[in-house]
């Protein structure tokens, strides 16, 4: 796996602002499905990925033995845990694009076999 450094999470943030402002421009249903379903599956998507990044800095800062153990620290890594419960509720995004498929009648089966992800 490639160092990853700010510069690469930045690329990232980057895309998608590229993928927003493509939205925008009112691309065809199944084509704005079709870029969005990997943000938002149940177990690979930004909601679920984002959490566990939440979690893992808590515990990136919390185990340093550089950093003094303090009420504010502590209550920091808290709202940092609280946030990662949030966001993994929002996996249920997952199942909106489950409606929107059947509501536009494309085919998640042809879709989900090709997908890395699964």
């Amino acid at each position: 796996m490639p160092a990853l450094t700010p510069d690469t999470i930045r690329a990232l943030t980057e895309t998608l602002a590229d993928l927003t402002d493509y939205l925008w421009e009112n691309p065809g249903p199944a084509e704005a499905l079709a870029l969005v379903e990997p943000l938002l599956d149940e177990y690979t998507g930004l909601p679920v990925q984002f959490a566990d990044t939440l979690r893992a800095l808590a515990r990136a800062v919390l185990e340093n033995p550089d950093i003094t153990r303090t009420a504010q620290g502590d209550l920091l890594i808290t709202e940092l845990r609280s946030a990662a419960w949030e966001l993994t509720d929002q996996h249920t995004f997952h199942y909106v694009l489950d409606d929107l498929r059947d509501l536009y009648g494309s085919s998640p089966a042809s879709e989900q076999e090709s997908c890395p992800c699964r």
